[in-house]
């Protein structure tokens, strides 16, 4: 298989160019956000109370200042939402690489190393699976919440839910590497770099990995779209990204408590990228499994 028969069923699927197009202008948009956006919803000399709670520019009491509307601390919806969309994707992909190193690492030695270090390796992994990841990180942290102060949390937050989220996940890259490894280690290309001598190192590492990266390839996309509803829980829970400092999940939770009094548009708009940018990712990781699982190809090639 190559990249060009990759593009080739990439472009010829409808759902997929949707979802990649879409994701590629969320992305840009959360990158660009701080060239692009109408407002920096950090900066408080941009902020006026008196802005607070505005609807929508088409609708009686919009400003053409606040496309979308504003918050009830006077930031635009428009412009928390680039800002927004950009922490979410940085914890769901820094997440993501936490969980990939740590699952690939354990998944290589757990199947190349067999015996009782595989043993140990999966039943640690079936723990930690047996755990939900949203409970772990409601306890730590609520710990770390109470022990420092809002400002100190504020600062740490992001490294801390990219830790927390990517220790917890860890298992399901080492258990799709280990099932990898076990169908690699023993076919005569491992067999002949033992035979020249080189150390279960570079054999793990250079020569096994590179084949096992077709499904790590494709449960990173899934894990990224985990990684970021799960953020969203917590920050909705009050556990995540404080409000000040905004991801989608804490923008749809500053605004429900002012939806039933009509602002609906606080919570609404983040809601709504939240699930498209959900759905996009779960697409493509869908279609990326399709592709790339010659179990599951109809028979082209």
């Amino acid at each position: 298989m190559t990249w060009r028969f990759v593009f080739k069923r990439f472009i010829g699927d409808p759902v997929a160019m949707a979802a990649g197009l879409v994701l590629l202008l969320l992305v840009l948009m959360a990158a660009l956000a701080p060239f692009i956006a109408p407002q920096n919803p950090y900066d408080l000399m941009q902020l006026s109370i008196m802005d607070s709670e505005m609807p929508p520019a088409w609708q009686d009491g919009g400003d053409e200042r606040f496309l979308l509307g504003t918050d009830a601390q006077g930031r635009g919806v428009l412009s928390t939402i680039m800002y927004g969309t950009g922490i979410s994707l940085l914890i769901g992909i820094g997440a993501v690489v936490v969980q990939a190193i740590l699952g690939i690492t354990l998944g290589l030695i757990a199947g190349y190393k067999g015996g009782w270090i595989d043993a140990f390796l999966m039943r640690l992994a079936d723990i930690q699976m047996s755990l939900s990841t949203l409970m772990i990180a409601i306890i730590v942290l609520a710990i770390f919440n109470a022990a420092f102060d809002a400002n100190t949390y504020a600062d740490y937050a992001i490294f801390m839910l990219i830790m927390i989220i990517g220790i917890a996940e860890w298992p399901k890259f080492a258990r799709t590497v280990r099932s990898s490894v076990l169908g690699e280690k023993s076919k005569e290309y491992v067999d002949a770099a033992r035979v020249i001598g080189l150390p279960a190192r570079k054999v793990m590492w250079g020569h096994i990995l590179p084949n096992t990266l077709t499904p790590v390839l494709v449960i990173s996309t899934i894990q990224v779209a985990e990684a970021i509803m799960t953020e969203a829980a917590l920050s909705f829970l009050g556990l995540g990204m404080p409000t000040d400092r905004p991801s989608l999940g804490s923008l749809i939770r500053s605004g429900f408590e002012f939806i039933f009094s009509g602002s609906w548009w606080i919570t609404l708009y983040p809601a709504i990228v939240l699930v498209v940018l959900i759905l996009a990712l779960n697409l493509l990781g869908d279609w990326m499994r399709d592709v790339l699982n010659p179990k599951l190809r109809r028979g082209e090639d």
